[in-house]
């Protein structure tokens, strides 16, 4: 019989990290550990980081992980029964895909297969370039941020903007880093399509402005505004928000160029390998996110990256002292570890 168990984790951060409807300082993530009771086997462990957006606490979590062992977890043989549970049981999607991702981490040890093999991805992850982000703070405070981070070691830059601040803080950095390749990430912050384009008009008056894409500007329900953006924006605009665990790509298409898929949001690797290949079925750019992680979390997206276009992976450098050391980044790149090892825990609440 297996064993499952629950770990919480607060994650001090290195730097306020605000978005245009939150900040933070730190970040309570739980962490799922799997293996074979009584053995001293493999063990497989997953990563999950509540989104607020979606309602997710980690105390809603540790309410869903309760209620699973009580309908039978620790019974869950094959993957597909754990499938099979966790559909009938619907937890949240972060808690989702760290019980897929802990189980299919274990069943590949066990196997002596790598997690990509498993998945039956071909390629190795390798090294892999990813995206950094800077988050909404005083226009003036941009300089000494770049500076202290080092940011323009990263290939893609991506600046989270709201309706207030925006053309400012683009501005700073855009001083800061002439022609550095930028993402720009509204997290729905307008709430119409004609404020944006006169948003865009006026940022692309920077001198040293090179915008890569744009992403989920609007709310997710601002459909027709969307439908009204495509034709007319002159970035390409990525899904965010508005492509979770289920999606009409045929109707995601009409709306926008491409999609940032997060493991966290489509709730585990299964789906988000579906939303990766729906993506690209409707010939829509690919790109891979994440939420604010310790390096477990992105080691496991990185298995899944050699699907993606872009890689905005950056999540563990907000935290300050990750503990865990599964990815390094040097010069931009990621580079992770072959395989997930047994996890030294300091001092989790364990549930």
């Amino acid at each position: 019989m297996l064993h499952w168990s629950l770990h919480t984790r607060t994650l001090p951060l290195r730097y306020t990290w605000k978005i245009s409807r939150n900040a933070s300082t730190e970040k309570v993530n739980l962490l799922v550990r799997v293996g074979r009771e009584g053995s001293a086997g493999p063990v497989g462990w997953g990563e999950a980081a509540p989104n607020v957006r979606y309602g997710e606490t980690p105390e809603s979590l540790q309410t869903d992980f309760a209620r699973l062992l009580s309908a039978g977890l620790q019974h869950v043989g094959e993957e597909q029964d754990l499938q099979e549970l966790l559909d009938a049981q619907q937890p949240a999607h972060a808690l989702r895909f760290a019980l897929e991702s802990a189980f299919i981490h274990y069943e590949a040890a066990r196997r002596g297969q790598t997690v990509g093999t498993y998945l039956g991805i071909d390629a190795a992850p390798g090294v892999v370039p990813t995206a950094f982000s800077l988050p909404i703070m005083e226009p003036e405070a941009v300089p000494e941020f770049v500076r202290t981070h080092a940011v323009a070691r990263f290939p893609l830059l991506k600046l989270k903007v709201n309706q207030e601040s925006g053309l400012a803080l683009l501005k700073a950095l855009t001083e800061c880093l002439p022609g550095h390749p930028l993402l720009i990430d509204g997290n729905e912050a307008w709430q119409e399509p004609d404020s944006l384009l006169q948003f865009l008009e006026q940022a692309q008056m920077l001198p040293g402005l090179q915008v890569r894409l744009l992403e989920q500007p609007m709310p997710a329900a601002c459909i027709e505004g969307y439908r009204y953006l495509h034709a007319r924006i002159p970035f390409p605009v990525f899904a965010d928000e508005s492509v979770t665990d289920t999606a009409d790509f045929a109707e995601v298409a009409r709306q926008f160029h491409g999609v940032n898929m997060k493991l966290m949001k489509a709730g585990g690797y299964r789906n988000g390998l579906h939303i990766l290949e729906q993506t690209r079925a409707h010939g829509l750019q690919t790109m891979l996110g994440c939420m604010v992680e310790t390096s477990l979390g992105i080691w496991s997206a990185l298995q899944v990256s050699p699907l993606a276009q872009i890689c905005d992976l950056d999540g563990f450098l907000i935290v300050r002292d990750e503990p865990f050391g599964l990815v390094q980044e040097t010069g931009g790149q990621l580079t992770p570890q072959a395989k997930l090892p047994e996890l030294d825990l300091a001092n989790p609440t364990v549930i």
